[in-house]
C-alpha cells in the first residue's frame, strides 16, 4: 500500500538543476559577499581580547621603592623589569620606572647617611629606644653577669650563667610594685632596699654562711621602663668589692635543708629580727627610751626562740646541744620604767 502525496504543487522528479545565480532570499541579496572558507563561531571562542599581563618585577620594584627597603634590589628589579616588558610586550612600564626612581633616591640617601655617620646614630637611637622599654626577667635562684661587671647604674640586659662558676649576682627574691604613676627614683629605691633586706633570710636562712663581703642589691624599674609596664623589683646578692665575683650559690632554704635545720634557723631568725631593731643611737644615755624598748623586744624574742626550739622534736644526736642552747640560763633584764620596775626573762 502506498500513501498519496500531500496536497499541493507537485515537486519535479529527478535531480534539481543547480541555480543559475545565488538566491536573494525574502529580504533581498546579502549585504556583503560571504568570503570563501568562512566558519561560524564555535563553542569556546571568546570575542573579547585578553589584556597583556603586568610584569611582576615591576610591581616588586615599586613596593621596595615606596618602602625604601633594600633600595639597591629595587633599582635592579626596576631595570630588569623594563627590559622584560619591551621583550615580552607586557604592561607595567610606569611601575618599573617609578620603582627604579624611588629605589635610586633611597640608595642615594643610604649612601649619604653612611658617609656622614647618620646611619650609626639612627641605629644607636633605635637600640636605646628599645632598651628603655625593655625589662629584665630573672627567676629566683638564677645567677648572672652584668654588662660592665658592676651592680650599679642603669643596665638593660644581663647574661644568665651557672651559679657554680664566677658570677656578678644571684637572685634571691622578686616582687612587684603597685601600679599608678611613677613614684620617683628615691621612693622606688627606698621600697626596693627595705623589702629586699626583709626577704634575704627566706633564701639564705643561715646568716653565718653568707660571706661578709656579700651585700644586698636590686634591679628596679626606671621611669622609662615604668611607662612600658615594668613594675618588677629583683633582689640580688652581690660582692661589695667592685669588680669582684661570687662563686657558688648562697641558697640555704627548704629546697636544700632538711626539716630540722629549717626549724632551728627559723627560731634563730626570731632573735635576729629583734636584734636588727636596735636604736640608731649607739649609747644608751643618748636614747634611753629607745634602748629600753629594744631590750623589751629582745627579751620577748629570746623567750619565743626558746619555745620554738623546745617544741621541735629532733633526732637523738641533736637533742643535747639544742637543749643546752635553750637552757643557757641567760637572763635578759629590761631597764626599769618610770616606776622603777624591771622585767627579767629566764631562758
Amino acid at each position: 500500500m502506498s500513501l498519496p502525496p500531500p496536497p499541493g504543487p507537485r515537486q519535479p522528479e529527478g535531480p534539481v538543476p543547480p541555480p543559475a545565480s545565488q538566491p536573494h532570499g525574502p529580504y533581498g541579496p546579502p549585504p556583503y559577499p560571504q568570503p570563501a572558507g568562512y566558519q561560524p563561531w564555535t563553542q569556546g571562542y571568546s570575542p573579547y581580547n585578553h589584556p597583556a599581563p603586568v610584569n611582576g618585577l615591576a610591581i616588586a620594584s615599586l613596593v621596595l621603592g615606596l618602602l625604601c627597603f633594600l633600595p639597591g634590589v629595587g633599582l635592579v628589579l626596576g631595570l630588569v623589569a623594563l627590559r622584560q616588558i619591551r621583550r615580552r610586550g607586557e604592561r607595567g612600564t610606569g611601575l618599573a620606572v617609578g620603582g627604579a626612581v624611588l629605589s635610586g633616591v633611597g640608595l642615594a640617601l643610604w649612601a649619604l647617611l653612611i658617609a656622614t655617620g647618620g646611619a650609626a646614630a639612627m641605629w644607636h637611637g633605635f637600640k636605646e629606644g628599645a632598651r628603655e622599654g625593655a625589662t629584665i626577667s630573672l627567676a629566683e635562684g638564677e645567677c648572672f653577669d652584668a654588662p660592665d661587671g658592676a651592680l650599679t647604674g642603669d643596665t638593660y640586659d644581663v647574661d644568665t650563667v651557672s651559679c657554680a662558676g664566677a658570677h656578678d649576682g644571684e637572685v634571691f627574691a622578686s616582687f612587684r610594685l603597685p601600679g599608678g604613676a611613677y613614684p620617683g627614683d628615691d621612693a622606688v629605691a627606698d621600697t626596693a632596699e627595705e623589702r629586699c633586706r626583709n626577704l634575704q633570710d627566706g633564701y639564705a636562712m643561715d646568716r653565718w654562711a653568707v660571706p661578709e663581703d656579700v651585700a644586698v642589691s636590686y634591679l628596679s624599674p626606671t621611669e622609662e621602663s615604668w611607662s612600658a609596664g615594668d613594675r618588677e623589683v629583683t633582689c640580688v646578692f652581690g660582692d661589695t668589692d667592685e669588680g669582684a665575683d661570687l662563686t657558688g650559690s648562697l641558697r640555704n632554704d627548704e629546697t636544700v635543708l632538711d626539716a630540722h635545720q629549717v626549724a632551728y634557723l627559723k627560731a634563730a631568725h626570731v632573735l635576729d629580727a629583734a636584734l636588727d631593731t636596735a636604736p640608731d643611737e649607739e649609747y644608751v644615755e643618748d636614747d634611753l627610751p629607745g634602748h629600753k624598748a629594744w631590750a623589751g623586744r629582745v627579751a620577748t624574742a629570746l623567750g619565743e626562740q626558746a619555745g620554738m626550739l623546745r617544741a621541735h622534736d629532733r633526732p637523738g644526736g641533736a637533742r643535747k646541744p639544742v637543749a643546752a642552747r635553750t637552757a643557757l640560763g641567760l637572763a635578759t633584764t629590761v631597764p626599769p620604767g618610770d616606776d622603777g620596775a624591771g622585767t627579767s626573762v629566764q631562758v
